[in-house]
């Protein structure tokens, strides 16, 4: 059986690669640099298979395209799946798996990362000191042990990032529609996302997008947080209305803010645009407060998680090729 991969770098090569090799059988990974759209679909015309990551477009004009090609199988190498119009697979005949879990501990230590470098600006003391410059104005921060942080999303990486604050001696607040019993070992008490985001002094995101969670942190509940709150977002970005954002952070009611993601994210990461200007006003905006970490889309990004990706896609591959139970089959 073959499979076309698209949106490939070479990392992805290096480990899905490497665990075909290992398993062995009678099929062959093809790699594709584009990203899937309706223009590239047809690079697929052929293959059973094709092999997605979180900013190719399977809406219904993609599926149709890879259905009328022939494909029969859509294997996605991360967690969301929002990017799937599973309707549109069903109704053509195209089934979908994901990797559920990878490895939740890369995603809940950049969270902290990003908690800590805004909190004692790391980042900036690095460059201070590399210029000559020791001075400690505008390097204070607060002790993270004694405050208040909100996991809004409590599955697996939510309980990770948990675990890690508690250890800091964080008091924890949580949100989730489904209450994680680990979390109330860890000391963590439910409450309502309004509770839970006027009392935290820092908020992180873990939880999935869904039509209930687009823009669930908008303008009116960035008006519950403490002033001078932080924000941390290693989610899905349209979790965050990110022009409310913006105007929380000129206003000063949002004290500091750090994203791995970015609801316009698709055209943006993953790509080196160092030799020209950004195009996306709102993203260049937040990249003009000194109170913004961003990153781009890094916090899977360890060899442990790629590893377990590149294991569990395979896996999900060969289940559809043996025509056996998609033990990661997703549906509308």
């Amino acid at each position: 059986m073959r499979c076309a991969v698209f949106n490939t770098k070479p990392y992805d090569r290096k480990f899905l690669a490497a665990e075909a090799e290992r398993v062995g059988g009678e099929w062959q990974l093809v790699f594709l640099e584009p990203l899937l759209t309706a223009e590239t679909a047809r690079l697929a015309d052929g293959f059973p298979a094709v092999c997605a990551f979180v900013n190719d477009q399977l809406d219904a004009p993609v599926l149709e395209a890879l259905a009328a090609g022939g494909t029969k199988f859509v294997a996605l190498r991360c967690a969301g799946f929002n990017n799937v119009d599973l309707a549109a697979a069903a109704r053509l005949g195209i089934r979908v798996a994901r990797v559920p879990a990878y490895s939740p501990y890369a995603v809940a230590e950049h969270a902290v990362g990003m908690m800590l470098t805004l909190n004692r600006k790391f980042h900036k003391a690095y460059n201070r000191v590399r210029e000559g410059n020791f001075a400690l104005d505008g390097l204070l921060g607060f002790d993270m042990h004694g405050r208040t942080a909100g996991v809004v999303g409590t599955g697996k990486i939510g309980e990770c990032t948990a675990r890690i604050l508690a250890g800091f001696g964080c008091k924890l607040l949580a949100y989730d529609p489904y209450e994680n019993p680990a979390m109330s070992k860890l000391g963590a008490s439910y409450v309502s996302l309004e509770e839970l985001l006027a009392a935290s002094d820092v908020v992180t995101l873990h939880c999935p997008l869904t039509p209930a969670t687009h823009h669930l942190i908008n303008g009116e509940r960035l008006k519950l947080m403490k002033r001078g709150a932080m924000l941390i977002n290693t989610g899905r970005g349209a979790l965050l209305d990110t022009r409310a954002v913006v105007a929380a952070l000129k206003s000063e009611r949002l004290g500091s803010l750090g994203i791995d993601v970015y609801e316009e994210e698709g055209d943006l990461f993953f790509v080196d645009h160092s030799d020209h200007a950004i195009l996306d006003d709102v993203f260049s905006r937040l990249l003009t407060f000194p109170n913004v970490l961003a990153t781009g889309h890094q916090a899977f990004f360890t060899q442990e998680a790629l590893e377990a990706i590149a294991r569990q896609t395979v896996a999900n591959l060969q289940e559809f090729a043996a025509g056996t139970k998609l033990t990661n089959e997703v549906k509308a």
